[in-house]
């Protein structure tokens, strides 16, 4: 059984793997993980490997914990993938990009992938089926564009994410909602777009935190996937250590 360790700022995804089926999932602050850890352990006393991402921002005592307790790997730019990573400055792909291109490279072998990642950031990371890596994009998130409202003007408030009901805002509060929704739903559709016009035979991903959210309103065909990275680190786990 695997540990998938992801590790934020402020909070840690941990993640339990027999083979490629999810056992469990959890977040946590990042400053009780070894606590956790050991939870995790006593419910699943087959666990022996564990990858660990964004590994500096884990303390020593963290990291020795789980030598001492796991075959652990420490994902960096070096750990071999299982794609040709075309990306023009490789060493500042952003681990978790990696991790869901890998994650595509598992589930959708030899098909063109579009993979969105909507959460602080919005990440396009595109594919090829001869498993090319090339690229993609990056935009504010939600939240940040919320944020970003707020923060630079004198007078806009900060804003809770709602679904934006009106194309025309008719008030100070909706026309923030409709900036901001409708602005990223249409940049996400016409990325798609853009992208299926080079690449008609074109599978589309879309992850990350709010994921559910824009899912169900997306005009584009696509799969909605929340755990589309901790199943990208299982499979770089598995890659590295042989199943």
């Amino acid at each position: 059984m695997n540990l998938i360790i992801d590790v934020g700022n402020t909070y840690t995804k941990l993640a339990v793997f027999e083979q490629d089926t999810l056992i469990e999932k959890d977040s946590i602050e990042t400053k009780e993980i070894v606590i956790f850890i050991k939870k995790i352990q006593k419910r699943n006393e087959n666990l022996s490997k564990t990858v660990v991402s964004s590994v500096g921002k884990l303390d020593k005592k963290t990291l020795d914990y789980l030598k001492k307790n796991f075959k652990l790997l420490q994902l960096d730019h070096k750990t071999p993938i299982p794609f040709q990573n075309l990306y023009a400055t490789p060493n500042t792909l952003g681990i978790d990009r990696i991790a869901l291109v890998c994650a595509s490279v598992q589930q959708f072998n030899d098909k063109n992938v579009l993979i969105i990642d909507a959460g602080t950031c919005i990440t396009f990371d595109f594919i090829t089926a001869k498993n090319h890596y090339l690229g993609g994009a990056i935009s504010p998130g939600i939240r940040m564009r919320y944020k970003a409202l707020n923060n630079q003007t004198a007078n806009l408030p900060l804003l809770k994410t709602e679904e934006s009901e009106l194309l025309i805002g008719n008030s100070t509060a909706t026309s923030m909602h409709s900036g901001v929704i409708n602005g990223v739903l249409r940049e996400i559709d016409g990325s798609i777009e853009a992208y299926k016009a080079e690449y008609t035979d074109l599978t589309v991903i879309l992850t990350g935190g709010d994921a559910n959210f824009l899912s169900k309103q997306l005009k584009s065909s696509i799969f909605a996937n929340s755990n589309f990275l901790l199943e990208g680190l299982n499979f770089i786990l598995q890659y590295n250590t042989n199943g």
